[in-house]
């Protein structure tokens, strides 16, 4: 436990593996870990990527290899262990532990990212990334001229509908409730729309088809029938969790998610996060990579700062 880091970020996906890029190329003794073997994040879990520039129609797991190959290729010490806390143990040093060692830090960058809601339902873990997206901006160009569904009532999903209608023939938006509780403004703009059918009082309970999506099996709350919508893909829009579990009740959060601004800076001074985890506007692979960039230049600020107050 003697050795103090430069920097410890948690979490290998694109705003982890582009902060330890950046961290390395900055010359600051860095290490990263990742809970599983697997480096990637959410992208690991889709097809194909399409809006990251430069390399299109990439499949999710190669293009995290790129990342991690990349930050590997600059000697990046990764490390696959499960953090299990972070404190302040002293003026300005972190404790960092997983279940068997402890590691010391003057600055943290928490990318742990978030996942998605899942329906929990028939179909939904198979046709994951072969017709089930949840994430409208990101798979919503392969459903051109075809028919899809949206599962959710709030800002996102209506988002999406209104997204999706943009591209797709037909979309329908389901929800549970016999009212939407996005905001007025995206209700009406989604009503508008000629290709937006609301579907009320409808629960799911089944994606199938045979290699590819066919249709959704959807039940009525209201006469407790099942029925059959034929539909090309399924956008589940129903909210994420914030992998923030490790900073919680230590530093601000709303909804889960870290308070930090596009510095990365959280409520503690020397603990910052990047990507999914905090709260943001966009969250994309783009977004995320841009947020390891500005987590490491924050970082560097702050050494800076300590080295200036010894």
């Amino acid at each position: 436990m003697s050795k103090t880091y430069d920097l410890i970020i948690i979490g290998s996906g694109p705003a982890g593996l582009n902060a330890g890029i950046y961290a390395k190329r900055a010359c600051l003794d860095t290490i990263l870990f990742e809970t599983i073997e697997t480096s990637g994040g959410q992208i690991t879990q889709t097809y194909e990527v399409d809006n990251y520039m430069g390399l299109p129609k990439i499949n999710g797991f190669d293009l995290s290899q790129k990342f991690r190959d990349h930050a590997k290729s600059l000697d990046l010490e990764i490390v696959n262990a499960k953090i299990t806390s972070i404190e302040q143990i002293r003026d300005r040093v972190k404790l960092v532990k997983t279940k068997d060692t402890t590691y010391l830090a003057k600055a943290v960058i928490l990318a742990t990212g978030a996942y998605p809601a899942k329906l929990g339902i028939e179909g939904e873990d198979e046709f994951r990334g072969k017709g089930v997206s949840y994430c409208a901006t990101c798979d919503g160009a392969f459903f051109k001229g075809k028919t899809v569904c949206v599962f959710g009532g709030g800002d996102v999903a209506l988002e999406d509908a209104i997204f999706l209608s943009k591209m797709a023939t037909k979309v329908y938006l389901i929800h549970r409730r016999d009212e939407l509780r996005g905001s007025q403004i995206l209700q009406n703009e989604a009503k508008a729309c000629d290709n937006i059918d609301i579907l009320w009082s409808y629960a799911p309970v089944s994606i199938n088809g045979n290699g590819k999506i066919e249709y959704v099996t959807i039940k009525n709350l209201k006469d407790n029938k099942d029925y059959r919508l034929d539909v090309d893909g399924v956008f589940v829009a129903i909210g994420t969790k914030a992998e923030s579990s490790l900073l919680d009740g230590k530093v601000e959060m709303k909804k889960n998610r870290i308070v930090a601004d596009e510095t990365c800076k959280t409520s503690v001074p020397g603990i910052f996060a990047a990507g999914d985890v905090r709260t943001k506007q966009l969250r994309q692979v783009i977004t995320a990579a841009a947020d390891g960039a500005n987590a490491v230049t924050s970082v560097l600020h702050y050494l800076s700062d300590l080295e200036q107050k010894k």
